[in-house]
C-alpha cells in the first residue's frame, strides 16, 4: 500500500477527508529532511555507516523545523528490519516492519514524553526503572522527550547517570526550542545538532512542489509572501499554506494571501520607500494611508519597510542576494537600483529608525498614528546630513570663519548660504582636517537659512563677516596669562578648572587650542570661551586638538615639586640628616628669594653693662 493511500485510509477512518498539509507532507525518511537541514543528515549517514552510533541525541532549533519529525526519523532509523535488511540505517526507502508504528508514534518500544507536562523526578523515576527491561520487538528502546529544557533541576540530575551509562539497548533522544536552559552536564552527555532555519528560497520550493502534488493552482509571488510569513518555520509555512488554499478558494492568489495576511503590496512598499528617501512626507503618509484602506497591518508596513531597507543594504555589498526566488522582480529591480544611489550611513540611519519605530507601533492604542508618525521622522530625517558630513562641514566653515568676527546676540545666523551660529561664541573644531567627536559643550550648531535683505536683518542676528580682528584689552599669549586673568577677575572655578583639566597647545589672541584631561567638564571649553570675550573684549575660537599639548599648570608644578625634593635628597646636608633620622622625609621644599644687596654699613657694637654682662635688648652681631 503506497503512503498517500495508506493517508487516504487514515483519514476515512478518521471520519474526515482532509488531513492538514502539515501532517500529509510530514517527513517520513531522511530524503525528505535534505530539506535545510543538509548538516544534520550527512553526519547521521557517516555515523550510521561506520556504526558509530551514539547514546544520546539532543536536537535543538525554532519551531517547526522538524525536531519531533527528526526524532521519529531516527528512531525508525535505529529500528530499521526488513526480510532483507536487520541493522540500523538511514536508507529508509522501503518500509520496514516497525516504521509505521514509530511515524505515527504507537509503537511499544519507542516512548514519546512531553517534558512540559511531565517535569518532575517521578517521571524520570518512571523512565529509569523501565531501563532495564529489553524492548518488546524492536532492536533499541528509545525515549524521545520534547522540550526537555522544561524539566526540574530534579529530575536532569536524575536523569544523568543513567543517560551517562545507558544499558545497550536503550537510546535517548531530546529535542528542545532552548538549548540555553538545558544543564551542561547533560548537553555533554549528548551528540548534539542544531537544525537550521529553511530559507525562504527553500521553502518556496516546498511548497511548490506541495502545490503541484495537490493540483491547487499558486501564484509565485503568493508563495513567497508565505514563505517569508513562516520566518523559516516549514510547519508555519504549511499551515499557512492551508489556510491560504482555504481563503482563495482552492487557489493561492496573492491579492488573498496579502489580504490574509495583512500585508501590503510590496510594489507599494517600493513605493513608500521612495517617498520616504526623497523626504517627500505628503506622500509618504498618502502612500501609507492607502496601503491600510486596502488593508495593510501598520506594524506590517512598517515590518516591510525595514525588510526592504535592509535589502538594499545588503545589496550593496552581495549583489547576488538579488536571485533569492522569494523576492518579485520589482523588489529585484529597484533594490538594486537604491543600492548603488543611498549610501550606507543614509540605510543605517532609516534602519535604526524602524528598529526603535516599530515596537512604538505595535504598543500604540494607535497603530495607524504611531506608523504615521514614524514615516514623518524618517522623511524629515532625509532631508539631514550625515553625521560625518556634518562633522567636515564643521571643520570648514571654521576654518575659513578662524579670522572672521562674527557678532554673537542669540538668534539664527543670516547672510550668503549657511551661517554659523556660535553657541556661547565657541566654534568647537579640530585642528586637523579628520573630523572627529567634540565634546558637548563646544559644538557649533550649523543652520540652513534664507538669504534676506542686508538692509532688513534684524537687530540680534549672527552675521559672518570678514574683518579684521581688534586688539585685545588684555594680553593673553600662555595659558598662565589665562589663569592670572581669572585671578584678576576673581574667577575662582575658571581659574582651577583651567589649571587642572587644560593642557594649551597653541595660544595667541582670539584662539586657543588646548587637549582636555579625563574627568574635564563637557562644558569647559564654552566656558572658557565666554569668559575670554569678556575679559578681552575680543571673540575667541576655543577648539579641542589632536596633539597632546603642554602639562596642565597642576601637572607642571606637581613635577617641578618632585624635582626640587629629587634636588634636595642631593644635598649633602640633607642627606646626613636624613641618615641620622630613620624615618624622616622631606615635605615641602621653599626656595627662598635672594635677598637685595645692601651696603656694608658697621652694625652697631652690643652695649655691655660695667661687668662686661649682655643686658636685655642688646642687639647681637654674629
Amino acid at each position: 500500500m503506497s503512503d498517500t493511500e495508506r493517508q487516504s485510509k487514515d483519514a476515512a477512518s478518521t471520519g474526515t477527508g482532509y488531513r492538514v498539509l502539515a501532517r500529509k507532507y510530514r517527513p517520513k525518511d531522511f530524503t525528505d529532511l535534505m530539506v535545510g537541514q543538509e548538516p544534520m543528515v550527512q553526519t547521521l549517514t557517516n555515523a550510521f555507516e561506520t556504526g558509530r552510533i551514539a547514546q544520546a541525541y539532543m536536537l535543538t532549533g525554532v519551531r517547526g523545523v522538524g525536531k519531533t519529525t527528526t526524532a521519529r526519523i531516527l528512531a525508525r532509523a535505529l529500528n530499521y528490519k526488513t526480510s532483507e535488511i536487520d541493522k540500523p540505517t538511514i536508507d529508509l526507502r522501503i518500509p520496514g516492519e516497525h516504521c509505521q508504528a514509530i511515524m505515527e508514534g504507537r509503537h511499544v518500544d519507542v516512548i514519546e514524553m512531553d517534558a512540559a507536562s511531565h517535569t518532575g523526578i517521578d517521571d524520570i523515576r518512571e523512565i529509569i526503572e523501565q531501563v532495564r527491561y529489553r524492548p518488546v520487538s524492536a532492536r533499541y528502546k528509545v525515549y524521545i522527550i520534547d522540550e526537555v529544557h522544561m524539566l526540574s533541576t530534579q529530575a536532569f540530575n536524575g536523569l544523568l547517570k543513567t543517560l551517562e551509562e545507558p544499558p545497550e539497548h536503550v537510546k535517548f533522544i531530546f529535542a528542545t526550542t532552548e538549548i540555553r536552559k538545558v544543564p551542561i552536564t547533560v548537553l555533554s552527555r549528548c551528540q548534539r545538532f542544531d537544525l537550521r532555519r529553511i530559507s525562504a528560497s527553500d521553502l518556496v520550493g516546498l511548497f511548490t512542489t506541495i502545490a503541484s502534488k495537490e493540483g491547487i493552482e499558486a501564484e509565485p509571488d503568493a508563495l513567497a509572501m508565505i514563505a517569508r510569513a513562516a520566518e523559516g518555520s516549514a510547519r508555519d509555512g504549511l499551515s499557512l499554506l492551508d489556510q491560504a488554499i482555504a481563503h482563495g478558494g482552492g487557489a493561492v492568489l496573492a491579492e488573498a494571501v496579502r489580504g490574509m495576511l495583512g500585508l501590503a503590496d510590496r510594489a507599494r512598499i517600493v513605493d513608500l520607500f521612495h517617498h520616504v528617501v526623497k523626504g517627500d512626507v505628503a506622500s509618504a503618509l498618502g502612500e501609507f494611508q492607502s496601503q491600510y484602506e486596502a488593508g495593510a497591518n501598520p506594524v506590517a508596513v512598517l515590518t516591510d519597510l525595514a525588510d526592504f531597507t535592509h535589502l538594499v543594504t545588503r545589496l550593496k555589498y552581495v549583489p547576488d542576494a538579488a536571485n533569492d526566488p522569494s523576492l518579485s522582480e520589482i523588489e529585484r529591480t529597484k533594490a538594486a537600483e537604491f543600492a548603488t544611489g543611498i549610501a550606507v550611513t543614509t540605510l543605517s540611519r532609516i534602519w535604526q529608525m524602524l528598529l526603535k519605530g516599530i515596537p512604538e507601533a505595535e504598543a500604540s492604542s494607535r497603530p495607524a498614528g504611531a506608523a504615521e508618525m514614524v514615516l514623518i521622522r524618517l522623511a524629515h530625517a532625509a532631508h539631514l546630513p550625515a553625521p560625518e558630513d556634518a562633522a567636515r562641514r564643521l571643520a570648514d566653515l571654521s576654518e575659513n570663519n578662524a579670522g572672521a568676527r562674527p557678532t554673537v546676540p542669540s538668534g539664527n545666523g543670516g547672510g550668503n548660504g549657511t551661517t554659523v551660529n556660535y553657541q556661547a561664541g565657541v566654534a568647537a573644531r579640530a585642528t586637523d582636517a579628520t573630523p572627529r567627536p567634540q565634546p558637548s559643550g563646544s559644538t557649533a550648531v550649523l543652520r540652513s537659512v534664507p538669504n534676506p535683505d542686508p538692509q532688513d536683518m534684524p537687530v540680534g542676528r549672527v552675521e559672518t563677516r570678514p574683518t579684521e580682528v581688534p586688539k585685545p584689552l588684555v594680553a593673553v599669549n600662555s595659558i598662565g596669562d589665562v589663569v592670572n586673568l581669572a585671578s584678576e577677575k576673581r574667577d575662582a572655578k575658571i581659574k582651577a578648572l583651567v589649571r587642572t583639566f587644560v593642557r594649551p597647545v597653541r595660544v595667541e589672541p582670539g584662539r586657543l587650542d588646548v587637549n582636555l584631561t579625563d574627568g574635564a567638564p563637557p562644558t569647559l571649553l564654552n566656558e572658557l570661551a565666554v569668559k575670554l570675550r569678556d575679559w578681552t573684549g575680543i571673540h575667541w575660537i576655543v577648539s579641542l586638538s589632536r596633539d597632546p599639548g603642554q602639562p596642565t599648570m597642576v601637572e607642571a608644578e606637581a613635577r617641578a615639586k618632585e624635582q626640587q625634593v629629587s634636588d634636595a635628597r642631593q644635598d649633602p646636608d640633607v642627606a646626613a640628616i636624613l641618615a641620622q633620622f630613620p624615618g624622616a622625609r622631606i615635605i615641602d621644599v621653599r626656595v627662598r628669594a635672594p635677598e637685595p644687596e645692601e651696603e656694608d654699613v658697621p652694625a652697631p657694637a652690643a652695649a655691655e653693662s660695667e661687668d662686661g654682662d649682655i643686658l636685655p635688648g642688646d642687639d647681637l652681631e654674629f
